[in-house]
């Protein structure tokens, strides 16, 4: 698919937007952008647009069943209130906040809210995948660097991960009634030799659509990859911008393909030809996507 059919959804760029995050009953997309700390609101009709500050770095929201977002931020995890902006903190972080934080998650069919966590430093294998189950937070081992591409088949058999610093992609068998994983499994992996020019990125967020394909931002590859869940690569997008960070389907039949984007420690000559970094863009695809779960409190 070419580029000629993507669209700016919000133009104006984030340093590290994340996590896009499609509301039906506000008709609304939500992401963040990590290093700024805020959350962002847009409504695909009439544009209408909202931001919050927030305390702390977030690394990934999720909505809530009784209204507003449940946010992991690198201070812990909290419910806001989009009405009145109010934070209420459900549980601290677990980890050493100087070093480790919350980056990229999602519900899982249950109501749980899957997290992993990075090690800022990034030479170590010292993230891993947190689960927020009733507002009790565990620790669910699954070590990477940075946690990364967590999503659920369609099915709940199969939970993705990826660890982007090590540029592969896992899958875990998924027991769904009592929140356990196991067996890992790679599912796929890519070059990590970032001098050569066929560097094709390293795995950043993901989705899986109705068809039970994943899909997965390629960060540094300028490309969003499909993947049958045999592992067989169905589609590749080219995106007019180098650094997609995830995506999420949207919009009233679920067909709306929204792509963040990242444009903090680009060069000049990066930002300049390749304006749109850090802008939140849309394309619409054949297959749609499937409706996020809530978070159960």
């Amino acid at each position: 698919m070419s580029t000629d059919t993507i669209e700016i959804f919000h133009d104006q760029p984030m340093l590290v937007g994340e996590c896009p995050l499609w509301c039906a009953e506000e008709n609304s997309l939500y992401w963040i952008d990590i290093p700024r700390r805020m959350l962002h609101r847009k409504n695909v009709q009439s544009f209408e647009y909202h931001s919050w500050a927030l305390p702390s770095e977030p690394g990934c929201i999720a909505l809530h069943e009784d209204g507003g977002l449940v946010v992991a931020m690198r201070s812990g995890i909290a419910v806001l209130d989009t009405g009145s902006g109010d934070i209420s903190m459900l549980a601290p972080s677990p980890y050493d906040s100087n070093f480790i934080r919350f980056n990229d998650g999602r519900c899982d069919a249950k109501g749980r809210f899957w997290m992993g966590t990075m090690y800022e430093p990034r030479d170590q294998v010292l993230g891993e995948l947190y689960c927020l189950e009733k507002g009790r937070l565990t620790e669910q081992g699954s070590p990477v660097t940075v946690s990364n591409g967590l999503a659920f088949s369609n099915d709940s058999r199969t939970l993705y991960h990826a660890d982007t610093t090590a540029h592969s992609v896992y899958r875990y068998d998924f027991d769904l009634e009592h929140g356990t994983l196991s067996k890992r499994q790679p599912f796929v992996s890519f070059s990590s030799d970032r001098s050569a020019a066929t560097y094709g990125g390293r795995p950043d967020g993901a989705a899986v659509d109705s068809e039970g394909a994943y899909w997965v931002a390629m960060f540094e590859g300028a490309r969003l990859l499909r993947y049958a869940p045999d592992g067989l690569l169905l589609q590749e997008m080219r995106l007019p911008v180098r650094c997609p960070t995830m995506i999420a389907f949207g919009g009233s039949d679920l067909r709306t393909l929204f792509i963040t984007s990242a444009s903090q420690n680009r060069s000049a000559s990066e930002l300049s030809s390749l304006p749109l970094s850090g802008c939140v863009l849309s394309l619409q695809v054949t297959v749609p996507g499937v409706s996020e779960h809530r978070y159960a409190r």
